[in-house]
């Protein structure tokens, strides 16, 4: 039996990970999917007091909550910057952390640092109009999604925190790196605002050098919300990493 804890990218909830939680589950795996404070169920939490740090202690109380070790952390989008940070402070009960087509900060960035001008402008000016600092989801055909699947995506979509699209992360490439890494991008179609991260991923000179040793990358021909529109490859993955 295995420990997964799997958490949703910006604007999704712990529903996005059903069809891969209950083949997880079936099999007798331990599944703990999360939802961030101001998302999901608990998007009537949702204030501008929510920052990056709170959702990566989200993360860091479901882990030590349930007395979790050895630890396989799916993290999908925006929650690459959360699943960095997790590994960093508790590594230890860490056995894989996998990127679902995430973000993968350098030390000091923040989740809009990669983004255009145009995405970041756009983003923080609906946080700045919106009474709990948030900005709203966009149309999940972004994610290559169609007919009854980004039907569901969008009925479930809330706006998502303002503040952790500005924080910056700051952590040790050293700690992250002693943990197994895979990094799964997903190509059709691919979404632009990954476009930046992909090349660090295979970049030797990565995190000074760290990131290459102990990782690996995958290719998924799905969109941006594998769990959604490949679940059962995407299952298949993390039993893998698993091992």
């Amino acid at each position: 039996m295995a420990n997964f804890v799997l958490v949703h990218g910006a604007w999704h909830g712990a529903w996005c990970w059903r069809r891969v939680t209950d083949q997880l589950t079936t099999l007798g795996h331990r599944v703990h999917a999360v939802t961030l404070t101001g998302v999901g169920e608990r998007a009537h939490l949702l204030s501008p007091d929510i920052h990056l740090s709170t959702h990566i202690q989200d993360v860091v109380s479901t882990i030590e909550t349930e007395e979790l070790d050895e630890v396989v952390l799916a993290v999908h989008s925006y929650a690459g910057m959360v699943g960095t940070g997790v590994a960093d402070l508790i590594g230890e009960r860490l056995h894989h952390l996998v990127y679902v087509d995430a973000m993968l900060p350098k030390p000091g960035e923040t989740w809009g640092a990669t983004h255009t001008s145009t995405v970041r402008e756009g983003r923080l000016a609906a946080a700045q109009a919106s009474p709990t600092y948030s900005f709203p989801a966009p149309g999940p055909e972004l994610f290559g999604l169609s007919g009854e699947d980004a039907q569901w995506v969008a009925r479930r979509q809330t706006p998502h925190p303002g503040h952790p699209y500005t924080d910056v992360l700051h952590f040790s490439p050293e700690r992250v790196a002693a943990i197994a890494r895979t990094y799964i991008r997903c190509t059709k179609p691919t979404l632009a605002t990954m476009d930046a991260i992909w090349p660090r991923v295979n970049d030797p000179l990565f995190w000074d050098g760290l990131w290459l040793p102990g990782s690996r990358a995958i290719e998924m021909a799905t969109g941006h919300d594998p769990m959604v529109s490949a679940p059962q490859e995407l299952t298949r993955i993390l039993l893998n990493c698993a091992e």
